[in-house]
């Protein structure tokens, strides 16, 4: 079951398109940084999509509900890394994932945007839904504080192993925060699949661009 009374938002405009053929180039602007994300229209996870812009404005506007500084951050779905770059600017120790086909743009992205921090150098990590969580994140070593998700929850196959994952990464203490665009009825039934396994709260919704924030937290025994 959902708890609390979202806010309502709107995705500020704060960025500037910019148009070319095969790769663009967006400016956006949080916690006082200009970030330049290169785009691929290649991959879905190459592009920016409204959830990371939703969760990264929450993130900044809300630094004394979630301080992030020093706190170990895991990213799954990280795309164009938008959002990790916003999480190392607020302090965070970050890993970023994705599918291995999008790490390349997903690398040289962070890389760019937070070589002059003198913060925590984020890592950036091959994850594949599902497979492989024990060999790659054993228990034993790996505990986040925060794991972050935008706009992963689509109409595609792998949304039994991305529940899974969030899963296996969400510890007694851990926060899961989870951006999304709501389009289909998929989008929804994996909503409700979320209620039924973690302690869930809608933390903000943007009507404009249909989006809903979310909080989940392990059940307390």
């Amino acid at each position: 079951s959902l708890t609390g009374s979202p806010v309502t938002l709107k995705i500020l405009q704060n960025w500037v398109p910019r148009v070319s053929h095969y790769f663009d180039k967006e400016h956006y602007i949080y916690v006082g940084h200009q970030i330049v994300i290169q785009e691929s229209i290649e991959h879905f996870g190459a592009v920016v999509w409204p959830g990371a812009l939703a969760l990264s404005q929450y993130l900044e506007s809300n630094q004394e509900q979630f301080n992030l500084k020093d706190k170990k951050v895991l990213e799954i779905g990280a795309g164009t890394g938008l959002l990790s770059i916003v999480a190392c600017i607020l302090g965070a120790r970050v890993t970023a994932t994705d599918l291995p086909e999008v790490l390349e743009n997903l690398s040289y992205n962070i890389s760019r945007n937070t070589q002059n921090l003198n913060r925590h150098k984020p890592e950036v990590r091959k994850l594949v839904w599902g497979e492989g969580l024990n060999e790659d994140f054993p228990v034993s070593t790996y505990h986040y504080d925060f794991v972050l998700a935008t706009d992963v929850v689509y109409h595609h196959g792998a949304l039994d192993p991305l529940l899974a994952t969030m899963v296996y990464f969400c510890k007694p203490g851990t926060v899961l925060l989870w951006a999304n665009k709501f389009r289909f009825s998929t989008d929804y039934e994996f909503l409700e699949k979320i209620c039924n396994v973690f302690n869930t709260t809608i933390l903000a919704e943007f009507p404009e661009s249909n989006v809903k924030l979310i909080k989940a937290t392990v059940r307390e025994n």
